[in-house]
This record gives structure tokens, C-alpha cells and sequence, in this order.
């Protein structure tokens, strides 16, 4: 098959399913399904331009377009990696900003504030923003790692580090060595190809939505482990302590740990052992707050007394899981007005 015609078939071919995917993720994917939208778009762009040959790239108004978007694909790839293994992934702090300047140093490298810029070199800074963007990824995969409750993701996350890191590694020393200009045809394809491939890869291993794997809880009720999990939430009150790991639980359970594993994320629907913890810690933040005997109590005793190791993953958690902040939901819950929670406490 001549070259050219594979090139065509890969892009076109990579680019509706990139589109397609993005159109009917809605129902099937938790919080990586906002990230993966942005991302098929920036993909496409990417695969309109990434050819050696003029003749075969997008022209036009919409080939300038093109390229911009491609520029800010790396940024929404390491964010919906992120979200592929954390439900509830939001860019803040340095995530963000970091993303954030990706997307303004790839804005001006492809001229859109002035030819001066473009022609600054900031091709060399976006290598060295991207190494930290994937240093960072491999750092948050291999350290969640052992508190993922979904077997075929936390079999992957290993895989995913070498696989993109390797990438990247051929990627740099390709532009150290040949040069950023050096693009044969084959690569480009084999390029765009493998890219395709590592982020269809990444869309199957994402969570899908509570309701479409909600647990039958009635039927887990008369579980001899779902009753000891219960006494160490309910009666040991294991969940307070800021140290615990899923290691230290299981051994508590007494239970295998594949059991544990499918117990918490099958039975109980968390798929991750930090969101189960922190669904029991902020019930217990509730009820602290709630109290009128410890209204003057500062957030941070609250934090530590409910479990938390600092107020920073309090105050997250407790936005994630109500809706609100622990300061307005103890001002409601003191006046004696306090709603229902976005979320409902932790139940067995």
C-alpha cells in the first residue's frame, strides 16, 4: 500500500473514531468523560497537520485552526490520564497551572500573540514542561496504585508510565539527535498511529458511572465481610486514623485482599480505597460540625479528629463529597438549617 494512502487512512480513519467516541461517551464514563471531549478535539487537530507531505494536510482557515488545537493535546492528555485513574480528578493548584502555561507557551509558539514569539524557541520549553507533566503522571500512578480498587486498572498503571514515558523518551531524543524538523513519512504514520492506539487504550480502562454498576446492596447485607467491614468503620472506627493504608485494612478484614478489592468497589461502589475512607471521614466531619458543643472548635481540630492528615485534603474532600464548605455547611447545620448533602453519607 503506497504510503500516502496509509497516511490519509490512518488520520481519517483515527480522527472519526476520536470524534465518535467523544459523542457517545456520555453515560458511559465517570469524570474522565469532561477531559476525553477536549482532548479528541486537540487529537484531531493534531492528526489533520502531523504529515511531512503539504499536499496531504488541512489547509485553510481550518488548518490554522488545526494546528493551534494539536498544540494544547498534551495538556489534555495528561489531564485525562489523571481522570482515567481518579474520578474525581479537577485541575487545581499546580496541575492547573501547569496546564494552564502549557496552553499559553503552545498558544505563542504557534504565533497567535505575534511572529516574535513564534520564532522564540518555545518548542525547547514545552519539551521540558511536558517531561515534568509525565514525571508527575507516573509519580500519581505507581503511588495510588495499591488503593485502586478496579483490578484492570490497577494492573495497567505500571504499563501506562513505561509506555508513555517511552514515548516520550523516543520523542525527545529523536529532536535532540535528528532535529525538530526531521519527519519522515513512515514515523509520522507510525506516530499517529501509535497515539491513536495509547488513547483508545486509555478510554477503556475509564470508570463508568455508579448507576450503570450500582451494586445490589439488600443482597450483600447477610455478608459476613460486609459485617466486618461494618465493625471496623462503625465500632473500631478505623477510618480515623490519617495513617491507615489498604494494606493495614486488609489485614484488619482478615479477609484475602482480592476479596477486600471487590467488596469495597462491587458491594459499596468506591473505586478507589481513598474515596471510601473519605466518604466515612466526612460523615464523621458532619457530625463533628453539627455539634453545638464544639462551634468555636478551628476546622483543623475537626480535620484531624474526623481522619484527615491535613486541612488542605479536608477541605477538598468535603467539597467533592457535599457540595459545600465545612464552614457553610456548620453555619447551616448550626442555624438549623442544614440540607440534605449533594452526596449521601456512607452506607453498608
Amino acid at each position: 500500500m503506497p504510503l500516502d494512502l496509509l497516511d490519509v487512512i490512518v488520520r481519517v480513519a483515527g480522527a472519526t473514531l476520536l470524534l465518535v467516541a467523544a459523542a457517545t461517551a456520555r453515560g458511559r464514563m465517570a469524570g474522565a468523560r469532561g477531559w476525553f471531549i477536549p482532548l479528541a478535539v486537540c487529537l484531531c487537530g493534531f492528526l489533520a497537520g502531523n504529515t511531512p507531505n503539504p499536499g496531504l494536510q488541512l489547509g485553510g482557515p481550518l488548518g490554522s485552526v488545526a494546528v493551534i488545537l494539536a498544540g494544547y493535546a498534551a495538556a489534555f492528555l495528561w489531564w485525562f490520564c489523571l481522570a482515567v485513574f481518579d474520578a474525581s480528578f479537577r485541575p487545581r493548584g499546580a496541575v492547573l497551572a501547569a496546564g494552564a502555561a502549557w496552553i499559553v507557551i503552545a498558544s505563542a509558539d504557534r504565533g497567535l500573540f505575534g511572529p516574535a514569539l513564534e520564532e522564540a524557541g518555545l518548542s525547547w520549553a514545552l519539551v521540558a514542561l511536558g517531561l515534568g507533566m509525565c514525571a508527575h503522571l507516573a509519580w500519581r500512578l505507581l503511588r495510588d496504585r495499591e488503593g485502586d480498587l478496579v483490578d484492570a486498572r490497577r494492573r495497567v498503571r505500571h504499563a501506562v508510565v513505561l509506555v508513555l514515558g517511552g514515548q516520550l523518551l523516543a520523542d525527545l531524543l529523536i529532536d535532540l539527535v535528528l532535529g525538530m524538523d526531521w519527519q519522515p513519512q513512515a514515523f509520522s504514520i507510525a506516530q499517529n498511529a501509535g497515539l491513536l492506539a495509547f488513547t483508545i487504550w486509555l478510554l477503556s480502562l475509564t470508570p463508568r458511572t455508579a448507576a450503570a454498576d450500582a451494586p445490589a446492596t439488600v443482597a450483600a447485607a447477610a455478608d459476613p465481610a460486609l459485617a466486618r467491614l461494618r465493625t471496623l468503620i462503625e465500632g473500631e472506627r478505623l477510618h480515623l486514623d490519617p495513617d491507615l493504608t489498604f494494606a493495614d485494612f486488609v489485614r484488619a478484614m482478615g479477609a484475602p485482599e482480592k476479596a477486600v478489592r471487590r467488596l469495597i468497589n462491587r458491594e459499596l461502589g468506591h473505586d478507589h480505597f481513598r474515596t471510601f475512607l473519605n466518604t466515612h471521614r466526612v460523615a464523621e466531619a458532619r457530625r463533628l460540625l453539627a455539634d453545638p458543643a464544639r462551634r468555636d472548635d478551628k476546622l483543623i481540630a475537626v480535620a484531624f479528629d474526623a481522619g484527615f492528615a491535613s486541612l488542605p485534603s479536608f477541605n477538598r474532600a468535603f467539597r467533592e463529597i457535599d457540595g459545600r464548605t465545612p464552614s457553610a455547611y456548620r453555619a447551616a447545620a448550626l442555624a438549623g438549617q442544614a440540607a440534605a448533602p449533594r452526596t449521601a453519607d456512607a452506607v453498608f
